[in-house]
């Protein structure tokens, strides 16, 4: 098939308008992220409490086997819409937070958040795999990935700017606007056969919850990228605890100088998302994925070096390395897992690779702390560089046979 794969999936549809309310909804996502902290912070004066911010939008990660049941249990469409709806309606209560004594406020709504967030993600995986012709997967992820970092490049900016101006409420209200414009634009998705397989039997709750580890372990194809990915999501968590490090101690340079790091760290993720499907269509999976991994690797130890065209061209390569590995996982769930459980194991694949994520950012604050950054970014690459070892060289597995007919 000749490339042009992004092409065919921007005319499709379907694909057209659920890109639509990525790059809406993402927009006043990624607001709200970076300005949530900095709302804590001005009304407390913590640090610490600014810290919880992220770590309570990602908490509910940690359910996601439990919500993805509800993503294979209900229709997935109005699923979406639904959990739209309910950001829409919830984020206008944080015009309320006016004072430290209700930042709780902010924070009880920040875990909703994330749910839905965790919920979404579950119920989207599922809803592509239907919607999307399964050779143009790996084009619609990518594309969804570049959708995603595109707005990482102008929100924080547009965000920073509203909340000097008027306040952390704006922001909260423009969330809520692109949540309303997203859940219209799903409204609008036509997806046949979107009802939940009533002849599928159902096992008990627990066995339900579990089912998606259990496509995820038993499947030759899914397990070693299911787990690369959590490895190196593992090494990323730490590459990103040290990045102030890298601009003070490295480069000799301010705090600020980090928003250009992951500015080009962002163009490069850009980039990555368009030729993913391409690159998947013509790589084997497991060799697209070990690219990545190497060039993430790559990009770490590079910033160990103190010049500032290396740190900005490592940035490119981390950003260009991460995408691979998370849309080669995503797009085999999608192909691999059967309909009825794909929301259940795209859940538990996310909760297995962002949860090390997580655990690693408190690691590398620890770490850095003790162990100078240009001994520990070497250390990164050489076990980046072993993983995509270990992809490359593991025994091979028959061609990914698609649980869905091509379209």
């Amino acid at each position: 098939m000749r490339d042009g794969g992004s092409g065919r999936v921007l005319r499709d549809r379907n694909a057209g308008l659920y890109l639509l309310g990525v790059v809406v909804s993402g927009f006043g996502t990624t607001a709200m992220w970076l300005v949530a902290g900095v709302w804590v912070k001005s009304l407390t004066g913590s640090d610490s409490l600014a810290a919880l911010t992220a770590f309570a939008m990602w908490a509910p990660v940690l359910a996601g086997p439990a919500l993805g049941v509800l993503a294979d249990r209900l229709p997935r469409r109005p699923l979406l819409v639904g959990a739209c709806l309910l950001m829409a309606a919830l984020l206008p209560a944080l015009c309320l937070v006016d004072s430290a004594g209700r930042v709780w406020l902010l924070f009880a709504v920040l875990l909703l958040y994330g749910t839905c967030g965790t919920l979404h993600d579950a119920a989207e995986a599922a809803l592509v795999a239907k919607a999307v012709d399964v050779r143009l997967l790996g084009d619609f992820n990518g594309l969804r990935m570049t959708a995603g970092e595109s707005m990482k490049l102008l929100a924080p900016l547009a965000g920073a700017a509203l909340f000097t101006r008027f306040g952390g409420d704006s922001v909260a209200l423009l969330d809520a606007v692109t949540f309303a414009l997203a859940a219209g634009l799903f409204l609008l998705l036509r997806v046949d056969g979107d009802a939940p397989d009533r002849a599928v039997p159902r096992a008990g709750g627990l066995a339900q919850v579990l089912e998606g580890g259990r496509q995820l372990w038993a499947s030759p194809v899914l397990r070693p990228l299911v787990s690369a990915a959590a490895a190196v999501m593992f090494l990323a968590g730490i590459n990103g605890a040290v990045v102030y490090a890298v601009a003070d101690d490295v480069l000799g340079r301010t705090p600020a100088y980090v928003g250009v790091l992951y500015a080009v760290q962002g163009a490069g993720s850009v980039l990555s998302g368009l030729v993913a499907g391409p690159l998947l269509r013509r790589m084997p999976v497991r060799v697209f994925t070990a690219a990545g991994t190497a060039l993430f690797a790559l990009g770490c130890g590079g910033r160990a070096l103190p010049y500032d065209a290396a740190a900005l061209v490592c940035s490119a390569l981390i950003g260009a390395g991460l995408p691979c590995v998370l849309i080669a996982a995503l797009t085999s769930v999608q192909r691999e897992v059967p309909d009825s459980a794909v929301g259940r194991t795209a859940a538990t694949a996310n909760t297995l690779v962002f949860v090390p994520n997580a655990l690693a950012l408190a690691l590398g604050a620890g770490l850095v702390a003790f162990v100078d950054v240009t001994l520990l970014l070497p250390a990164l690459t050489a076990a980046g560089l072993a993983v995509a070892l270990a992809l490359v060289t593991a025994p091979p597995v028959g061609a990914v046979t698609s649980r869905r007919a091509p379209v």
